[in-house]
């Protein structure tokens, strides 16, 4: 029986790929869910569908929205959705990871107080997506299909 990528791929290389896939989509449902949830988000009732006004921040460190809770959830589904096969899993996590390394960069050249700032972020968030954006980009290049050395 021949050996197919995919689903039922080994763990080291291919599978793993698709397990931090899986893993990330959980974690940004979560937190999408999360996002939604008083005493979890503090000042809960500042919150605003977008823009730089709403004050409501989860765990107390990161400025959230209804916008920016809706980018999580759909962040999450579409990594569950994209960890079914080893390509679309390694490009969820190497595409996610570059626009999450644009998103820092956007963070971090706007005036927090201005209408650009309407996902809305600060600066704990500024640097979560960094963060994210170089973890998720190493995982989907480490962790994806290698090629044989030839003797």
């Amino acid at each position: 029986m021949a050996h197919v990528e995919g689903r039922n791929a080994p763990e080291s290389g291919t599978g793993a790929v698709r397990k931090a896939a899986t893993v990330l989509g959980i974690v940004f449902l979560l937190v999408g869910v999360a996002g939604f949830i008083p005493g979890i988000t503090t000042d809960y009732d500042t919150m605003r569908f977008a823009g730089h006004e709403s004050e409501a921040q989860l765990l107390g460190v990161f400025k959230v929205s209804v916008l920016h809770n809706i980018v999580h959830l759909a962040f999450g589904v579409l990594g569950l959705a994209m960890a079914r096969s080893v390509k679309t899993a390694r490009a969820y996590l190497i595409g996610g990871g570059i626009v999450y390394l644009v998103l820092w960069i956007y963070g971090l050249v706007i005036d927090k107080s201005s209408a650009a700032n309407f996902v809305p972020l600060n600066t704990a968030d500024d640097w979560l997506h960094f963060g994210l954006g170089v973890g998720m980009v190493a995982l989907g290049l480490l962790l994806g299909p290698r090629r044989a050395k030839t003797a």
